[in-house]
């Protein structure tokens, strides 16, 4: 949300969108995540949510975006995104990559994290957004 929010400081339009990959296995299907993601962004009036499915920048380039906008942790996240930007700027060098550091108290977490946590019982709710609280919870909205 930090991404998000800052994104939308930067940018007129940002498009939040979710892929659908059907070789990762999600936690909500793709309507539940879409709805999760319509909510935790409402008081974002420049953020509209959306979802693709195959290649970032054909997406990109059917809602004629211009930029990828992502977040970057650490020196991890920085080279797997550095060989995502190369290969995305080499299939659409019209499309560029702007890269936000993470809030350092957010260094750390990451939804795989977020996920073992909570399977083990423990309390996630300092790391995700009110409303995927609840839907993890299985509590009715």
């Amino acid at each position: 949300m930090d991404i998000l929010r800052r994104g939308a400081a930067l940018f007129d339009e940002v498009i939040l969108a979710a892929g659908d990959n059907p070789a990762k296995r999600y936690r909500f299907d793709l309507a539940t995540r879409l709805d999760l993601l319509r909510e935790v962004t409402a008081e974002l009036p420049n953020v509209r949510v959306d979802h693709f499915q195959g290649l970032l920048i054909h997406y990109c380039r059917e809602v004629e975006a211009g930029v990828i906008l992502r977040g970057l942790r650490g020196a991890r996240d920085f080279e797997f995104e550095f060989q995502i930007g190369q290969a995305n700027r080499d299939m659409a060098p019209e499309i560029d990559s702007v890269f936000l550091l993470s809030d350092p108290e957010q260094l750390f977490v990451s939804s795989s994290l977020i996920k073992e946590i909570h399977d083990y019982g423990g309390d996630v709710s300092a790391y995700v957004p009110a409303p995927v609280l609840r839907a993890l919870r299985g509590d009715a909205a």
